[in-house]
């Protein structure tokens, strides 16, 4: 999942300035993809599915939780594959369509 000082990680600076706004801004998306999934009935998604999405918005931000953790104990030795942020970002992607969606089916008055 990770990788680390056994295969080519940029300096620990650019880690920290390119990997940590993001995993900040994945931690974000998906906490307000969670708050809308446990707090509304999204219609257009049935019980199901809306109860998929969010254990995989639940999981995803464990992920990043994780990823988080070990950069900060590890001084920003240790980074993220691409393998694993771009599921990350598909499902970023997918939260946002789904309140687009709620959104434009539920217009705030």
């Amino acid at each position: 999942m990770f990788n680390s000082s056994n295969f080519n990680v940029p300096e620990p600076e650019l880690l920290k300035t390119l990997l940590e706004p993001l995993l900040e801004d994945f931690q974000y998306w998906f906490g307000r993809s969670r708050t809308l999934l446990e707090s509304q009935t999204i219609n257009f998604l049935g019980d199901e599915k809306q109860a998929d999405l969010l254990e995989r918005v639940k999981q995803a931000q464990q992920q990043v939780s994780t990823a988080q953790m070990l950069m900060r104990a590890t001084d920003n030795q240790v980074g993220v594959e691409t393998s694993v942020l771009m599921p990350w970002h598909q499902l970023v992607t997918e939260c946002w369509q789904v309140a687009i969606q709620f959104r434009l089916e539920n217009p705030v008055d």
